[in-house]
C-alpha cells in the first residue's frame, strides 16, 4: 500500500501523486495540525501558521508561492532539516510532492528566492520568539534580522481559517464554508 486518504476523502499516491488530487482544504487543514521543528517548541506553533507569516513577508507576486512553500508537509510531515538530509529517498519523494503542487497551483517550478529569504526570516523570528534558546549560534541565520513583531502561536483551527482566507484572497477562488469545517465521509 503506497496511498493514504486525506481529510477530504481523496486518495494520496506516495508512488505516484496526481496535480487533481491535491485540494487546498486538505493542505490547510493537515499544515493547521502540524508542528515545526518536530514539536521542540516553547508551545505548539503549526507549519500553518508559518506559510501564512511567509506569504506576507514576500512582495505581492510571491505570495501564494510563500503560502504553499512547505505544502508539501501537509502529505509527507514536517521532517527537520537535519534529518531531511540523512534521507535521500524522503527527498525523492517530497521533490515529486512539490512538482504536483506547484503544477496543481500555478506555481514556478523552481522555488523563488523571494521565498527562501523570507523563510530565513521566519526562521530567526522562531528562534527568538518560539524555540527553547539553546545559547548556540545557528550559522544558517548569521546576520538575518527577525521580524520585528512577536509570533504568537495560534490554535490550529485558527491557523487553518488563517490559511484559507489567505489562499481566498490571493486566488479569488471561493471556498465552501462547510467544506472548510467538516470531513467528507
Amino acid at each position: 500500500m503506497t496511498w493514504i486518504n486525506t481529510w477530504s476523502g481523496k486518495t494520496i499516491d506516495y508512488a505516484n501523486p496526481q496535480s487533481d488530487h491535491i485540494d487546498i482544504i486538505d493542505i490547510a487543514t493537515a499544515l493547521s495540525r502540524e508542528c515545526r521543528y518536530a514539536g521542540h517548541c516553547r508551545h505548539f506553533y503549526s507549519v500553518a501558521q508559518h506559510s501564512v507569516l511567509v506569504s506576507r513577508l514576500v512582495p505581492p507576486e510571491f505570495a501564494l508561492e510563500g503560502l504553499l512553500h512547505d505544502a508539501t508537509e501537509a502529505y509527507l510531515k514536517n521532517l527537520p532539516s537535519p534529518l531531511k538530509a540523512l534521507l535521500p529517498d524522503y527527498s525523492e519523494v517530497e521533490g515529486r510532492f512539490d512538482t504536483v503542487i506547484r503544477k496543481r497551483f500555478g506555481l514556478p517550478a523552481i522555488p523563488s528566492l523571494a521565498i527562501k529569504a523570507a523563510d530565513l526570516v521566519l526562521l530567526a523570528t522562531e528562534r527568538r520568539d518560539i524555540i527553547p534558546d539553546d545559547g548556540v549560534d545557528w550559522p544558517i541565520v548569521a546576520g538575518i534580522e527577525p521580524m520585528p513583531r512577536q509570533i504568537w502561536p495560534l490554535a490550529p483551527e485558527i491557523a487553518k481559517e488563517q490559511f484559507l482566507d489567505r489562499y481566498q484572497s490571493l486566488t479569488g477562488e471561493a471556498l465552501d464554508h462547510k467544506r472548510r469545517l467538516e470531513r467528507v465521509r
